[in-house]
């Protein structure tokens, strides 16, 4: 007996052995890549893009990505910082007005090929933000959207002095300056006196935005180097967009010593908001609001507006593998392909068939704008464009608050543009 059950267990023993040598080995764990991902954000596109980020995390099991997010006024010189130090991110949001020096400088990939690898076909964005960030024919990063300058109006104003259509509920402006002069004469002469016209910060961008904005509705605007890359915006054209900015001041059509014009419009104290559009979001949910938005109005020859587009770029990195590469276009190509999330802040998505879908289209007010993205007049490619800007800043401000007049202003910054380019 002792024989036959010996026999038996050498059985049994052989037949595991066979049988764990017929099952096919388990396939190696794939190790997760860990993104790293800087955005310069604040507020409600803050809010939006972490909940992206989250939901990117959660849909697949691949790549984690982790955010890290700072404030945009020292933002670029940290990344620059980082890049050259080695210590750079895997990922990082660069605007498009920032991103000559960093395509000068070889500071990020050019992700043509890359994104061609993952199947994200960059000809399904919109051609005037895709065209933004391409250099010599080679893209340097995938545009996330657009964000351009719009009008914001509380229609409880606009219908109190009879300029609002009810039908369709914008508003009824006449063509050309006169138009939209008579627009915010008629609202001045409707509504509380605590109450702007329009509103726009006496300091600070905004105005240089609007001017820009008009200046390229002008035939012949819009030129702010020659061909010998000097400044050249001291012109008729730049003059008249800007002698009539002055003038709504001036004339008090503008509200006078505005500091927080975000907060006097979403407080229902003014009729008219010129702004970007990622207010849109916060607008919206304002009690003191009865919102709507269009496209900055056609006062002169085309449609333009200032815009900038938040664009994902892969910094240069010593010791960036393939892997890691291919893994921040995969989420690139995600965040485009769910452009519909980031339009929840306000901004235009880049991708033509986001914009066309009907979880776009669901979005209220964002379809009043959408076609901004073809107008967008962004700013010069230069290495120095942040700088010539607050000086134009610095030299409206000071029209603004009546220290010189418009003509004084284009001249005497563009001749500090072009001390500035000779440093």
């Amino acid at each position: 007996m002792a024989a036959v059950a010996a026999l038996l267990l050498s059985a049994a023993l052989t037949g595991c052995t066979k049988a764990n040598e017929e099952q096919p080995e388990p396939e190696p764990r794939k190790e997760v890549v860990r993104l790293d991902y800087w955005t310069p954000f604040s507020g409600g596109d803050n809010q939006f893009m972490t909940e992206m980020v989250e939901r990117f995390n959660k849909e697949q099991s691949e790549i984690v990505v982790v955010q890290t997010n700072s404030r945009l006024d020292d933002y670029y010189t940290r990344l620059r910082t980082a890049i050259l130090s080695g210590n750079a991110p895997d990922i990082a949001i660069i605007h498009t007005t920032s991103m000559p020096q960093f395509v000068q400088n070889g500071y990020i990939e050019d992700v043509t090929a890359a994104a061609e690898q993952v199947g994200l076909d960059l000809s399904q964005l919109n051609s005037n933000i895709r065209e933004s960030t391409e250099y010599n024919g080679q893209s340097y990063a995938v545009p996330l959207d657009t964000h351009a300058l719009v009008m914001y109006y509380n229609k409880k104003h606009l219908r109190q002095a009879g300029v609002l259509d009810e039908a369709t509920g914008k508003p009824l402006i006449e063509p050309g300056e006169q138009g939209f002069r008579q627009f915010l004469e008629q609202i001045r002469q409707a509504i509380p006196a605590d109450v702007a016209p329009m509103a726009m910060p006496s300091t600070r961008i905004d105005s240089v935005w609007l001017w820009w904005s008009l200046y390229n509705q002008l035939e012949g605007g819009g030129i702010f180097y020659n061909e010998q890359g000097q400044a050249a915006f001291n012109n008729p054209q730049a003059l008249r967009a800007l002698a009539f900015i002055d003038e709504l001041y001036k004339d008090g059509l503008i509200g006078a010593n505005i500091n927080d014009s975000f907060k006097l419009f979403y407080d229902g104290k003014a009729a008219v908001l010129f702004l970007g559009m990622w207010g849109t979001g916060a607008f919206e949910k304002s009690p003191e609001l009865e919102l709507g938005v269009i496209t900055v109005p056609v006062l002169y020859d085309r449609p333009a507006q200032w815009g900038d587009s938040h664009s994902l770029a892969i910094p240069k990195k010593h010791n960036m593998t393939d892997e890691k590469r291919r893994a921040a276009m995969l989420f690139s190509k995600w965040m485009v392909e769910h452009g519909e999330l980031w339009a929840q802040a306000g901004h235009v998505p880049s991708m033509t068939k986001v914009v066309e879908s009907e979880a776009f289209n669901r979005l209220e007010y964002r379809n009043d704008y959408a076609a901004a993205a073809d107008y967008v007049v962004y700013w010069p490619r230069h290495p120095k464009q942040w700088s010539m800007i607050e000086i134009l800043i610095a030299e409206f401000e000071r029209m603004i608050y009546d220290k010189q007049t418009p003509e004084e202003a284009l001249r005497h910054a563009q001749l500090k543009v072009d001390a500035a380019l000779e440093e």
